[in-house]
């Protein structure tokens, strides 16, 4: 390992762990992602803080847990003084920060990155900044000759999520990040850099270029598709209600062929994405930069599109809050090798600063689990924890699914693959990820299992007693 490796972090948006086929999928187009993860180390159980945008993103950028950072729902600013993994990292490197962000202030560079190449303008009415120029991509677009829609007035004009997947594949916002990535790899081969890229993809809207790339009615599903999740909580429960007589991108989800549509259409924007890596490792290839240059690629979150017969994320389901995790360190391994146990989101920074020799910041909540990669730690042994903080998100359907919504309620999942999701308002659950691996039976009430939920709710107050988080717990 050269003294200062570069650091590509690449993590996507909404994306669910079987969009790969190193974790099972056997028909996802993404040759890419596919070459990546055959010379990377394959975290099997990797989950999020929280299933949720900003929340999430916070996480992923700071090292700390949401109720720490703040940013418990969408649409708050990370904290001048929370430090980003570029205010980490010493100022030997060039620093650069493209994609979603949307953690305030969203086209304005900040948090210790010199170059900043930005993606999203509806959040601008939360600006701090009076002067906050439009997005680069909106920017881009205009020059590409694209208008955005002529009925909007002066001041909102902008490219809705829906008006970008529209476009054609190579003006899409992954291909638009791989572009900028691809120039700052090629300008920075001379120096040691953190280059930090989020697509907007596979996030919805549930339509995009690729549509028509698989056949709805032969997608393989689950045995929980459109399955409701009887015995869970009530928040799952409402929810799933809720989606049976929805509407999603003009397809009635009261039909199980307008589910596979949308399923469908969401698998089909991966392909932005693969396209987007593949231009990415092209680019480390042809300069040289491969084997000095660690690769982390994950998601904020997942997305259920289907799955207990719910939409989108804010779940501790595995199809909402268990991600992809490959990380590539070639001059520790340059072969696939899978990594068993758990791995949780915040010590993602504590591990890659780790990796590349850089202290670890005491900012982190995390910690590294840099031995995991070489077998002097066994994950299985670790356990990490999600939590959920709905207090002023938007409005999620209906009124029923909103109030329960504001129920807080905090997870924990042990390495020898069991899941207790908490909360002192709801029905609580425990999964058996062992031989229940789709979360059919909630076994919280079964007397048999009653010294392991409280074996591991006490480890979950331990862990709000290290992070100051001070959500209530239920007796158990």
């Amino acid at each position: 390992m050269a003294d200062q490796p570069n650091i590509l972090f690449v993590f996507t948006d909404q994306q669910r762990t079987d969009t790969l086929a190193c974790y099972g999928n056997d028909w996802i187009q993404s040759p890419h992602l596919n070459a990546l993860s055959e010379r990377s180390f394959v975290f099997e159980n990797t989950y999020v803080a929280q299933a949720v945008c900003t929340p999430s993103r916070g996480t992923l950028v700071s090292g700390l847990f949401p109720h720490s950072h703040g940013c418990v729902v969408n649409g708050i600013h990370l904290r001048e003084e929370t430090e980003s993994i570029a205010e980490m990292m010493p100022d030997s490197y060039r620093k650069a920060y493209m994609g979603k962000w949307h953690l305030g202030n969203d086209t304005v560079c900040q948090h210790g990155f010199d170059e900043w190449i930005s993606i999203q303008d509806n959040l601008r009415p939360l600006n701090t900044v009076s002067d906050a120029p439009m997005s680069s991509h909106y920017q881009w677009l205009v020059e590409q000759g694209f208008e955005p829609p002529s009925d909007l007035p002066p001041d909102l004009k902008q490219f809705s999520a829906q008006d970008r997947a529209r476009l054609p594949a190579e003006q899409q916002v992954g291909a638009f990040v791989a572009n900028n990535a691809d120039r700052f790899i090629r300008e920075n081969v001379d120096q040691p850099w953190l280059l930090a890229c989020s697509t907007f993809e596979p996030h919805p809207p549930y339509t995009g270029p690729y549509d028509g790339v698989y056949d709805p009615e032969q997608l393989p599903v689950g045995p929980t598709f459109l399955k409701h999740p009887e015995g869970h909580s009530r928040f799952n429960r409402v929810r799933a209600e809720h989606y049976a007589t929805a509407t999603v991108e003009g397809e009635d989800l009261s039909t199980e062929l307008g589910w596979r549509n949308v399923r469908a259409q969401y698998f089909g924007n991966m392909k932005i994405v693969d396209d987007a890596m593949g231009k990415m490792i092209q680019a480390l290839e042809e300069t040289g930069q491969m084997e000095n240059t660690i690769i982390a690629y994950t998601s904020d979150h997942g997305e259920m599109v289907g799955d207990h017969a719910m939409m989108e994320k804010r779940a501790f389901y595995e199809e909402s809050a268990r991600v992809p995790f490959l990380l590539s360190v070639p001059w520790l391994d340059s072969e696939q090798k899978k990594i068993d146990g758990v791995f949780g989101h915040a010590d993602l920074i504590p591990t890659l600063l780790d990796l590349a020799g850089i202290s670890v910041s005491d900012q982190c909540q995390g910690e590294s689990l840099a031995g995991g990669l070489t077998g002097e730690r066994d994950l299985k042994e670790h356990t990490t924890f999600m939590e959920w903080n709905g207090i002023g998100d938007r409005n999620l359907g209906n009124p029923q699914i909103n109030l329960m919504a504001t129920l807080p309620w905090r997870s924990a999942v042990s390495g020898d693959r069991w899941k207790l999701n908490l909360c002192a308002g709801d029905q609580c659950e425990l999964f058996d990820l062992n031989t229940d691996p789709y979360e059919e039976n909630n076994l919280f009430d079964d007397p048999e299992h009653q010294d392991r939920i409280r074996d591991m709710a006490a480890k979950i107050r331990v862990w709000q007693h290290e992070t100051g988080d001070i959500a209530p717990l239920p007796s158990v």
